[in-house]
């Protein structure tokens, strides 16, 4: 098909990479500023990353060594330790003792069952739901 005389083959337009968006703002400079930026928000608590983050994490750090072959646990302690920060007492004793108050709360509810009294059995299984929550929590 021939271009109607006056006019450029492509018919005339701008290739869309040097299309304006706005007074004096090409498209891809537009797209580079707005979405090029990243927001630098608070940065996230060293427990809630992920173990790819913990490993970028470790990387900037001088002295650490085999970041890739660590696993999350590995990489939590090792940052820990070389930014100095104090880990907490671990929590396996609370899941252990809220796993016990659930085994001795089942019982209970076992003999309010046999004795037929319904009400307090409602109570201790509401009670042994909300330990199972708090218990899949801490773990």
């Amino acid at each position: 098909m021939m271009p109607r005389p006056g006019r450029k083959a492509d018919g005339g337009r701008k290739p869309a990479s040097v299309m304006l968006c706005g007074p004096g703002i090409r498209k891809n400079d537009k797209e580079r500023l707005m979405g090029g930026k990243k927001k630098d928000a608070k940065a996230k608590p060293l427990d809630k990353m992920t173990a790819k983050e913990l490993r970028e994490e470790a990387l900037k750090i001088e002295g650490i060594s085999g970041v890739h072959a660590m696993n999350k646990v590995e990489l939590l302690s090792e940052i820990k330790k070389a930014k100095g920060i104090v880990d907490d007492a671990p929590k396996t004793g609370i899941v252990r003792d809220l796993k016990l108050k659930i085994r001795e709360f089942r019982a209970k509810r076992e003999e309010a069952l046999e004795k037929s009294d319904t009400r307090i059995a409602q109570i201790l299984r509401k009670r042994i739901t909300r330990l199972k929550k708090l218990a899949r929590r801490a773990a």
